[in-house]
């Protein structure tokens, strides 16, 4: 059986690493190159750095950290953040991401899903989606971090974006994010249920029992977290032992 991944993700804002709760309140948490320098060293296995305010503008300056990061880090690292088209996803690969996100690009245009993974391979594909309960086993799709709902479901799309060529499901449950009560596990495992991709879990790490109940009951395959992580509130080393003791198969 695969190991199950540990992913910090650093929300970047004017070169700056960010945290907010359910996507407002946003307080400053340290540089993003030391940060994933630190995470690295911790044994994460995965980061993903996402630049939640994307603009024409910041591009540059984007870029530019992916360059620094790439520099300081050995393990796999994950970009977002205003990437549009196959011009956008080759700059950042090409400044030493290995993989790219997709969120509110990929539910305008679907087929750059098809564009990136027959130009780069599925692997590089990354499809991030922003979702909301809005009824009994409903969930919504939301659009420019988390501000726009669409009449996307959570489930239709995350299959026709598996079916499209993305190589994993960064499912992110709004209500949950920040809150630190657990992962959406039910929406997890349905979403485990009908992929043949992984899914990572991301929204609601408080304690490490979250992580081993979006492991187990959740079915994911890997766990993303941010606050827990930025400040000092869970550390890797002690979280990986614990999901090692309790039966979960992760990289110590």
């Amino acid at each position: 059986m695969l190991a199950k991944r540990i992913i910090p993700c650093l929300d970047i804002k004017d070169g700056q690493t960010v945290k907010g709760t359910c996507f407002v309140n946003l307080r400053s948490a340290g540089d993003p190159v030391e940060l994933g320098k630190t995470y690295s060293e911790q044994g994460a296995d995965e980061l993903i750095y996402l630049d939640i305010t994307a603009s024409h503008e910041g591009r540059k300056t984007f870029t530019e950290l992916v360059e620094r990061v790439a520099a300081r880090i050995n393990i796999p690292f994950t970009v977002g953040g205003g990437i549009r088209e196959l011009s956008d996803v080759e700059r950042l690969l090409n400044a030493g991401a290995d993989k790219v996100s997709i969120n509110s690009s990929a539910i305008q245009n679907p087929q750059l899903i098809d564009e990136i993974a027959n130009h780069f391979g599925a692997q590089v594909c990354v499809v991030a989606i922003d979702a909301k309960q809005t009824g009994q086993g409903e969930w919504k799709c939301f659009l420019h971090g988390g501000r726009v709902e669409t009449d996307r479901d959570l489930f239709g799309w995350a299959k026709e974006a598996n079916e499209r060529g993305a190589g994993e499901i960064l499912f992110t449950s709004m209500d949950h994010d920040g809150v630190k009560n657990g992962f959406a596990n039910e929406a997890l495992a349905r979403l485990a249920a009908a992929l043949s991709i992984p899914v990572i879990a991301s929204g609601g790490a408080g304690k490490p029992e979250h992580f081993e109940e979006a492991f187990a009951a959740g079915k994911a395959d890997a766990a993303l977290a941010a606050s827990v992580f930025h400040f000092g509130e869970i550390r890797i080393p002690e979280l990986k032992q614990y999901l090692c003791s309790r039966g979960i198969n992760v990289r110590l």
